[in-house]
């Protein structure tokens, strides 16, 4: 039987700080420097010490870190068929959007083997006796470095692909089930960088759960490349289109807005769970464990504390290792703080 969560439990978002090591390992992989072996021994290696940072942290429910994903969704693309690697509009300056890998599609987009979240989830489950949860990325997220042209085999409609790419994730939150996932986060950052297509991306998020025998939580953000966001930071416009998803949780990011726009849930209505962000992952600031607690009175103003869990804003993947595992301790610690209030 699983442990009882706590109230104003913990969890992350997804991915962890890689550590110096690991980037000089990938390096060499990439090389073709490494054998399989050396390859799987060193995903083994980052994934098991991400796994130990949150446990050692205090945090309660625990992710893989999503060691074995590059760049949050580019390790995907390697998985589908019918994609034609283009070059990269910029190379020159500090790494943006405008500089990542892109893709033309061929053909119909299919993805045969699915997108490995499976095998991630199967050896997190192996690592660690705490609750843990599964994260996969969303068809409009996973669309992004895809160009859609006049003529290509998507005629410019970047919905048509994205509706394409259902079916793959629909699987896949299937299996992830299948393999015990209880809790899955389906993460659709790029939900929120469209104004006015919201109607359109919730009928796409519930086909992707439809008989997924899961919790499903919502993650919405507004891009995190590098730290940086891509799209206007406000959830107001996406309600109340966003109350028709198909969702347990929603999981949304506050802390780096100064927590803008919590108190929407007075006016939207609490009815079901929320996980907050309370650490900005975007700044080097080490949030203190006061300031944590600080976050969390205000959430608790509007979102009922049975209803609410705390998490840092987004990954931790543009950050180092060090910095991760440090706001990491901060957000336990201010978990602590504020249970210490609740109960008076």
């Amino acid at each position: 039987m699983a442990p009882k969560l706590p109230l104003l439990y913990t969890h992350v978002m997804g991915s962890h700080g890689f550590p110096g090591w690991f980037w000089t390992a990938l390096d060499k992989i990439k090389a073709e420097e490494y054998g399989q072996t050396d390859a799987r021994e060193t995903f083994d290696d980052a994934t098991q010490l991400a796994i130990r940072d949150q446990e050692r942290a205090g945090i309660d429910v625990i992710c893989d870190g999503e060691m074995r994903r590059f760049f949050f969704v580019q390790t995907f693309y390697g998985r589908m068929d019918g994609l034609e690697t283009l070059e990269p509009l910029r190379k020159t300056g500090l790494y943006a959007y405008d500089s990542v890998p892109r893709y033309r599609p061929t053909r119909k987009i299919t993805v045969p083997k699915g997108l490995g979240t499976v095998e991630e989830f199967k050896y997190l489950k192996t690592q660690t006796d705490k609750p843990v949860k599964a994260t996969c990325p969303g068809p409009v997220t996973l669309s992004i470095h895809v160009q859609t042209r006049p003529g290509d085999a998507y005629n410019n409609d970047r919905l048509a692909l994205c509706w394409d790419l259902v079916p793959a994730v629909n699987a896949e939150l299937k299996a992830l089930a299948a393999a015990g996932a209880d809790w899955i986060q389906v993460d659709e950052p790029s939900a929120a960088i469209v104004p006015g297509q919201a109607p359109e991306y919730v009928k796409m998020f519930n086909a992707c759960v439809e008989g997924v025998k899961a919790k499903i939580g919502y993650h919405v953000c507004f891009g995190n490349l590098l730290s940086r966001p891509r799209g206007k930071r406000s959830y107001r416009w996406m309600f109340p289109a966003l109350l028709e998803t198909k969702c347990q949780q929603f999981v949304f990011e506050y802390a780096n807005r100064e927590m803008a726009e919590i108190e929407m849930w007075k006016e939207i209505g609490v009815d079901r769970d929320i996980a907050c962000g309370v650490v900005d992952v975007k700044s080097f600031y080490m949030d203190t464990p006061e300031d944590v607690a600080e976050r969390v009175r205000l959430c608790l103003k509007y979102i009922p504390a049975e209803r609410l869990s705390l998490i840092p804003d987004c990954g931790f993947f543009p950050v180092p290792r060090w910095v991760a595992f440090e706001k990491l301790k901060r957000l336990a610690a201010g978990a602590q703080l504020a249970r210490k209030e609740l109960k008076g």
